[in-house]
């Protein structure tokens, strides 16, 4: 699905939906439990983090145009703060749950395509979480490592990858120890599985 078509068919009688621009670095939204928001995606990449009580911090999604998110994609059950920040300037609709299910009088344009759209953007926001919880799911820091780059490696049909993280947000998305992860990655390069160069990581195996 283009979201560029659905956010053309906004009309002026269709007061229910948002459109916003989001600077780098500021908050697109918080997930609060009740509120029921959900946002798409237009342009630019925004992450989903969240702060433990302990102030230790984890990026639990990476979303980019056409993705689709907001508290109703997660279940509020916890005091950790979840929010999402822009990471590049963002264009982002902003509605309610409510309004999807229930259509504005006048039957716009942006309502229709939603409705039938809905399925294929729920579909990859589901595709996202479990490919980072298959990542998670590994013992080691070595193992979410190849995982991840395995992943990377697919998506772009190519042993060539580019890391759409910083180290430091690398660590964060994998939730481990930079210093340690940086470790194991020089290992990965000393032991031949991985060259490196920047953001540039070449699979050797």
């Amino acid at each position: 699905m283009d979201v560029t078509e659905l956010a053309k068919s906004i009309s002026n009688n269709c007061i229910k939906v948002q459109k916003k621009t989001f600077l780098s670095g500021n908050v697109i939204t918080t997930y609060m439990e009740k509120r029921k928001q959900i946002c798409i995606l237009l342009s630019g990449k925004a992450d989903l983090i969240r702060y433990d009580l302990k102030g230790n911090k984890d990026i639990i999604e990476r979303f980019n145009q056409n993705d689709i998110f907001g508290e109703v994609f997660h279940h509020v059950n916890t005091n950790n703060e979840l929010f999402v920040l822009a990471t590049k300037k963002c264009e982002v609709l902003l509605f309610s749950y409510d309004d999807l299910r229930i259509k504005c009088r006048q039957n716009c344009g942006f309502h229709t395509n939603l409705i039938s759209n809905i399925l294929e953007l729920v579909l990859n926001n589901t595709i996202s979480q479990n490919t980072r919880i298959e990542i998670l799911s590994k013992r080691s820091i070595r193992e979410k490592l190849l995982s991840y780059f395995n992943i990377l490696s697919s998506k772009a049909f190519s042993k060539n990858i580019i890391l759409p993280f910083s180290l430091t947000n690398l660590a964060d998305y994998l939730s481990v120890d930079r210093s340690a992860m940086m470790r194991e990655i020089r290992n990965l390069i000393d032991e031949g599985f991985i060259s490196k160069q920047g953001n540039k990581i070449k699979l050797l195996y």
